[in-house]
């Protein structure tokens, strides 16, 4: 792989990840509302599910879910659906407690099964393999080039947006600012869901 392709390959990353998004929402919302270590299962699962995703686009069932309109929608009707749960349990957490009891619960399998019902992420995962690995005499090289700068810029991304929010864990504690922090974040998942329904097209997916 060339410099110049991998320093492409680098600031669509560094793009990709930090743009917020919902992982980077969910990371947040979880760890200002039960802390960093509650998140961490969800920044694991980010990475896992990225690498899972690039090996199957790499194989070709990313072409097979853009080919298939009832598979494309199938994922966009399933990750709008989830995104909405999540939005609406969040949206009625107004005590650090009640958080830490169920109304924020994403563990390592949901993280993980939640990149794969976001239509966007299916086609940035086959835009990035169409672009960096598909079609050249060193596939298998390519591949693992781009997986673990992949999977590295999700995991710093997530963890990044985890320490935000337990960095504001305690200041939210006060008053009503944890009430309206979450129907923020959940304003942000929404949003995120009703544009996962939108058009076929890539986009940042952190």
């Amino acid at each position: 792989m060339l410099w110049t392709e991998f320093t492409a390959l680098l600031l669509l990353a560094t793009a990709m990840s930090f743009t917020p998004g919902p992982n980077t929402a969910l990371a947040t919302a979880m760890a200002a509302n039960a802390g960093l270590r509650h998140s961490l299962r969800f920044v694991l699962a980010v990475p896992v599910g990225w690498c899972l995703l690039l090996l199957l686009c790499s194989v070709g069932v990313g072409a097979l879910v853009a080919q298939v309109p009832a598979l494309r929608w199938g994922i966009q009707l399933g990750g709008c659906s989830y995104l909405l749960w999540l939005a609406w349990r969040l949206a009625g957490t107004r005590q650090l407690a009640q958080a830490r009891a169920d109304r924020l619960q994403v563990g390592f399998g949901q993280g993980v099964l939640l990149q794969f019902v976001n239509i966007k992420a299916w086609f940035l995962a086959l835009t990035i393999i169409a672009g960096w690995v598909a079609g050249q005499p060193n596939m298998g090289l390519r591949l693992g080039i781009v997986v673990p700068v992949m999977v590295f810029f999700a995991f710093s991304s997530n963890l990044t947006y985890a320490c935000l929010g337990a960095v504001l864990r305690h200041w939210l504690a006060q008053g009503q600012r944890l009430l309206w922090f979450n129907r923020g974040m959940a304003l942000l998942l929404a949003v995120t869901a009703l544009w996962m329904l939108q058009g076929q097209t890539p986009g940042f997916v952190p």
